[in-house]
């Protein structure tokens, strides 16, 4: 039951090109930045990631992008990186881009074993082209895929050595149903403490959900605007 591994490096084995992973985050909250620093030294290439967004240019899925690992993002939102737009306006990078609750859906029925489901959001823009559409209680809806991934990789605030997680206030975001979604998961936890150590209660993914756990090292929690009063 022990599932705790060495560092970032060891934790990423198996990880090749051409694979498709799930990264936690929203902006720079909650992003396995060790993991990732780790992918960019390996470089691994021609990667699929899914992802709320793809950091900023010099820090999270910046530098994979930046040294063009990544051949296709699935994400929400641009912004905040101009290598991303650079590389979507070029087309050097496929993106679908996808309305931001669908993809937090699409990603937890991934993890819940649901292989489909209605929503209305994007119904009637470019978002809706190619997909099936139902009317349910008079309102048009699209059919919309989950996802999964060879690895998902989470960043959480507390772990134990069986896996258990404990995510802190909104670096939960997209975290907690990546973990599920993922055929590898990969936990990068603040603290690491024994089995049992941990109030059930308190718990929200089970150690089920993942096969390796490490302390991450060097933690880097930025800011992505800082804004203070003259």
């Amino acid at each position: 039951m022990n599932k705790v591994v060495k560092n970032a490096q060891e934790a990423i084995h198996g990880i090749t090109d051409d694979m498709t992973l799930m990264l936690g985050g929203f902006g720079l909250c909650g992003i396995p930045e060790n993991c990732i620093a780790a992918l960019v030294e390996s470089n691994v290439k021609g990667l699929t990631c899914i992802s709320n967004n793809a950091g900023v240019d010099d820090f999270g899925l910046g530098l994979l992008l930046k040294k063009h690992q990544i051949r296709k993002m699935i994400s929400s939102y641009v912004g905040e990186n101009a290598e991303f737009e650079r590389q979507l306006l070029s087309g050097e990078l496929e993106v679908e881009l996808i309305p931001q609750g669908t993809l937090a859906e699409r990603c937890r029925a991934g993890g819940a074993g649901i292989p489909a489901f209605f929503v209305p959001a994007g119904y009637g823009t470019e978002v809706a082209e190619g997909k099936e559409v139902r009317e349910f209680n008079g309102k048009m809806h699209l059919l919309e895929h989950a996802l999964t991934a060879d690895f998902a990789i989470v960043k959480a605030w507390k772990g134990d050595t069986h896996g258990n997680l404990i995510y802190r206030h909104t670096a939960n975001n997209f975290n907690q149903a990546m973990a599920m979604a993922g055929k590898i998961t990969i936990a990068e936890v603040e603290e690491l403490v024994p089995a049992g150590e941990l109030d059930p209660n308190q718990i929200h993914t089970p150690g089920v959900f993942v096969q390796r756990i490490f302390k991450a090292e060097n933690l880097e929690k930025r800011i992505e605007f800082v804004t203070t009063r003259k």
